[in-house]
């Protein structure tokens, strides 16, 4: 049976066949959709999808974004305000595929090669000698750029909740380690991240010497810490030295985490708007877009979902209720792949019917996406088993002078922020119990679920620090209303 994009199934389904290709890429079916024999690396998966974030952490321009851009051809400095300083400042997004030529022969790392998404699965080699011979796709990667100035500390560590590796840059012509590379390799030892590549940027403004002298300064910094025994790679992003090689390390040193696809699917938001513009008419409008990575199931085209906590309302004496959201999806992308299905890793947009008005501006950040009456529990108050950093991370007094501070104990009233998933929540102590157990009532309705890891943050010289971290033990729930139909 052949069948075009476009065409309709039943219930208005669009029907694309799996053993069909279009532009190069595989196309997606939904009626022979089997979820239980899919995998991160079937075909009709990674063709269109990436299936595993990696961020990118550490010290502000130590060349973050420009790695990314090397590798997927894609600037993550977008919008106006982070142009005109050159920062970043939210949660840049890209990207790319990873291919290996095909013919054993074919040196390494050059037998490696990054293109962006939208790229077709089995491009031609480039590598003089091999030009005949195709290229086999073996990643599809999104990475997740965080940004490295220390007053965005709580947009990183949401970053780290959906990461699945990590690059930590380190600048060649600075001194090892800077605040932020130390905080931020701190903040995801905190989330449990293991698989981590050093690169060391920017070689081309040092001698040997120097190159040499900080490699060994990076060695003595990862110790005792989740990346020590990293590889240390030497690049420069700014000419794209040794991309080559930080490719090969990802397909080796980064391995394919573990999916679920058969439970119901559940997305954790990091990013909503609205994709309106000024101007445009009654018919031409659409519907708010969610963006983020789905953490197990599987997303479907046409389907019905539900969104939570949703709408928080509060009345005169304190009390909060909510309404959860309710839509269906009428678009899935992967950058600008469109899908039928989406699966676990990478970062997806979703297109909804919902008011645009709910998901400007990432008003839906740290809310949960997924089929209705599945999602996790919503928690007024949080019993959550903590554990504290010896000291501040990261901080300094003044130019040049690095704080070590010890971190004080949590004392009661104390107010501090939890990093769940991708929410940032504020939250007041009501009792510390034998310094390791807090009790925590939360500014506003959180979804998760006991056993979730969160980070804690406290307010130091204005500006939120990593404390430490913890396990969500029980707590206080909300009853949620049930669906209007």
């Amino acid at each position: 049976m052949n069948s075009k994009q476009g065409d309709f199934g039943p219930k208005g389904t669009k029907m694309v066949m799996m053993s069909s290709r279009k532009g190069g890429l595989m196309e997606q079916d939904l009626v022979q959709l089997d979820v239980t024999q899919l995998h991160p690396l079937s075909p009709q998966v990674i063709s269109r999808q990436a299936t595993i974030n990696i961020g990118t952490i550490g010290h502000v321009a130590h060349g973050k974004s420009t790695v990314v851009k090397a590798i997927s051809g894609v600037q993550t400095v977008r919008f106006k305000t982070e142009l005109e300083r050159n920062i970043t400042m939210r949660l840049g997004y890209a990207n790319a595929k990873i291919y290996k030529c095909e013919d054993d022969r074919c040196p390494a790392p050059v037998c490696y090669k990054s293109y962006g998404s939208g790229k077709e699965d089995s491009p031609m080699c480039d590598v003089p000698g091999f030009e005949h011979c195709r290229m086999k796709l073996l990643r599809h990667v999104s990475f997740v750029d965080c940004p490295g100035h220390d007053v965005l500390m709580a947009t990183m560590l949401s970053g780290a909740s959906v990461m699945d590796g990590a690059l930590l840059l380190i600048a060649a012509n600075e001194s090892c380690p800077q605040p932020q590379t130390a905080e931020h390799l701190a903040a995801i030892d905190v989330m449990g991240l293991q698989n981590i590549i050093i690169l060391q940027n920017k070689v081309d403004l040092v001698d040997r010497n120097q190159a040499l002298h900080q490699h060994t300064a990076i060695q003595n910094f990862i110790q005792g810490t989740s990346a020590e025994g990293a590889a240390v790679v030497p690049i420069s992003a700014q000419l794209k030295y040794n991309i080559d090689a930080v490719c090969e390390y990802i397909v080796k040193k980064i391995p394919m985490p573990e999916r679920n696809f058969t439970s119901p699917p559940c997305m954790s938001i990091i990013r909503s708007f609205d994709v309106n513009k000024p101007g445009f008419g009654v018919d031409d409008l659409r519907g708010g877009v969610a963006g983020g990575s789905i953490m197990k199931g599987v997303l479907k085209l046409n389907r019905l979902v539900e969104i939570r906590p949703g709408t928080i309302l509060k009345d005169e004496f304190g009390n909060i209720s909510c309404r959860p959201i309710y839509s269906r999806i009428v678009s899935l992308y992967a950058e600008q792949n469109e899908l039928q299905f989406a699966v676990p890793g990478g970062l997806i947009g979703v297109g909804t019917t919902m008011d645009p008005c709910l998901t400007r501006s990432d008003r839906l950040v740290g809310h949960v996406l997924g089929d209705v009456g599945s999602l996790p529990e919503l928690f007024l108050e949080l019993k959550v088993n903590f554990f504290l950093l010896r000291q501040l991370i990261g901080v300094r007094t003044t130019e040049g002078e690095e704080e070590a501070g010890r971190v004080g104990r949590l004392t009661k009233g104390e107010i501090v922020m939890l990093t769940i998933g991708s929410l940032a929540a504020g939250a007041k102590v009501v009792e510390v119990i034998r310094n390791r157990v807090v009790r925590l009532q939360l500014t506003s309705l959180v979804c998760t679920s006991r056993g979730e890891r969160i980070a804690l943050s406290r307010r130091v010289n204005r500006n939120w620090r990593l404390i430490g971290w913890g396990t969500i033990e029980d707590g206080s729930t909300l009853e949620v209303p049930p669906p209007p139909f």
